[in-house]
């Protein structure tokens, strides 16, 4: 099946521009220790989606989306920015829950829709993707079946590796006490309020 190496590459794409830990990394890691690991890997999907629309720009070559991003990126730092800087401040004031609170699916939908919109205003997502089709040779290459074959691959990659971290920190969470649950919340926003004071005070 000649689709079979596009989504594999695909796959790897997305899990490892996925991997690297940033601010959407410890949102996971914070929202799985609180609420679980199903709204843990909601954070993760809504990243994950994120990648997917980005890498379809890149695959499907449309250059013309691309480049708008790129140049309204200033805006897109200062949203994201700014978001980041609020999530910060209220992860570092939060309580630490005495057990993993049962998210609802209403929380769970807001976890994804949050981190979906976080992904989308971070232009050096896009620009990873054009940057890596570009290196392989795969950036608006090919037909319109393999780009769509290559853009699922590259979701499920990026799913795959949330669901490996919310999975793996969901499994820690019985081993974590209130005062140790503390010490992550303000360790997490501080972290996340470094993301968005760098976010806001990157210049191009």
């Amino acid at each position: 099946m000649i689709e079979l190496p596009v989504f594999l590459r695909g796959i790897a794409i997305g899990f490892s521009i996925a991997a690297p830990v940033g601010p959407i990394g410890v949102l996971c890691i914070r929202r799985t220790l609180v609420e679980g690991r199903a709204t843990g890997l909601a954070v993760g999907l809504g990243a994950a989606v994120a990648d997917a629309v980005y890498g379809a720009i890149a695959g499907f070559g449309l250059t013309a989306v691309s480049s708008l991003l790129v140049r309204q990126q200033g805006w897109l730092r200062l949203a994201g920015g700014l978001f980041l800087c609020y999530l910060g401040v209220r992860t570092f004031v939060a309580r630490p829950a005495e057990r993993a609170a049962g998210g609802t699916g209403a929380g769970r939908l807001g976890a994804f829709a949050s981190t979906f919109g976080l992904t989308l205003t971070n232009p050096a997502t896009i620009l990873s993707f054009v940057a890596v089709f570009a290196g392989l040779g795969i950036a608006g290459a090919g037909s319109w079946r393999e780009a769509g074959v290559l853009v699922a691959g590259v979701f499920l990659g990026s799913a795959l590796w949330w669901l490996i971290l919310s999975g793996t920190v969901g499994a820690l969470r019985t081993r974590l006490d209130a005062a140790i649950l503390r010490r992550v919340n303000r360790g997490a926003g501080l972290v996340l309020l470094a993301f968005g004071a760098a976010a806001l005070a990157w210049r191009p």
